[in-house]
């Protein structure tokens, strides 16, 4: 009797003990795969803007994660992975776009010139809004490329500022003298014609009893941090029927870096990174917390506004 029991006890523990090892072979074999793959496919960022960088980390870390176990049944095939990563590589390619050698492209780009006395201080300003309720860009080019640009477009005028914001600010681009600089109007578009080694300015005219802030940009560098622009950047507070000029790169709170012509390959964006986005000049305008001012944009579509804008005069026959 005892030697039965003895031997349905040994049976019993070697039966638990085979249940044991085959749950642990389950759990832990499909599941390296697994997470490989998902680590791979968690690499794509959710937008272009931000592809490149994303895209760089994530293989560097597909490519140091430990190999895989040989591949079990029920496992997913490693084959996956390397599939997502060479997708993931694919698409980066996409989003960076082509550009030529700064050497290789010709016209105009704007250097690091020389230093001049610019003094300036800090004031406290609020913004109403993180977004502007105005930007402006204002193309340059030599005489030839601004040429190319314009004959693609039926209509030109030589106006030599822009409006903006309703008409709320002007802005011109003004050689060394403070004349302003010849320009050439493409549709909702404005060209400026410059020289190489030409010194210029951007000057801003506020038409108005309200205080803006003006973030600028030239060559997609911040005129005030030399940094990428982006709205988030501080700038300069355009005062009350006042006139802002803007004449360098800043250095410092008594000196900027005057904007000057040059070739592509000597522009201050070349010299610091990217040549991308050079021949452009941008200016985002922001209103002031609490402030009453309101573009005259919102005037005119207020002005059109209409009481009863599904009345019609008769019937309509009944959609077919």
């Amino acid at each position: 009797m005892v030697s039965k029991k003895l031997w349905i006890f040994v049976c019993l523990v070697l039966f638990l003990a085979g249940c044991a090892g085959g749950g642990g072979m389950s759990k832990s074999s499909p599941g390296t795969p697994a997470r490989e793959s998902a680590y791979a496919s968690g690499g794509y960022p959710q937008s272009p803007g931000d592809f490149n960088s994303v895209q760089s980390e994530s293989a560097a870390k597909t490519s140091a994660a430990p190999p895989a176990p040989p591949s079990q049944p029920g496992s997913a095939p490693r084959s996956s992975a390397s599939g997502s990563s060479a997708s993931a590589d694919s698409s980066s390619r996409r989003f960076e776009p082509s550009t030529p050698a700064p050497e290789s492209r010709p016209g105009l780009g704007t250097e690091f010139g020389e230093a001049r006395t610019s003094r300036v201080h800090d004031v406290s300003f609020v913004r109403e809004s993180g977004r502007p309720f105005a930007v402006a860009a204002l193309n340059y080019n030599d005489r030839r490329g601004v040429d190319a640009l314009a004959s693609v477009a039926s209509r030109r005028d030589s106006a030599r500022s822009v409006a903006t914001g309703g008409g709320a600010v002007t802005i011109s681009i003004r050689d060394a003298g403070g004349e302003p600089l010849e320009a050439v109007h493409v549709g909702d578009r404005t060209f400026v014609v410059g020289q190489a080694g030409q010194r210029y300015s951007i000057v801003l005219q506020n038409h108005t009893s309200h205080r803006f802030e003006a973030v600028g940009t030239v060559d997609g560098l911040d005129v005030i941090n030399g940094k990428p622009g982006t709205f988030d950047n501080r700038g300069y507070v355009l005062l009350p029927f006042a006139t802002l000029e803007i004449e360098g790169f800043r250095t410092s709170t008594s000196a900027v870096a005057a904007f000057r012509f040059a070739s592509v390959a000597d522009s201050y964006a070349a010299q610091t990174g990217s040549a991308r986005n050079v021949g452009v000049i941008g200016i985002a305008f922001f209103g002031e917390k609490g402030d009453s001012f309101v573009p005259e944009s919102e005037t005119r579509l207020r002005d059109t506004a209409s009481p009863f804008p599904a009345d019609s005069r008769f019937s309509q026959p009944p959609r077919r």
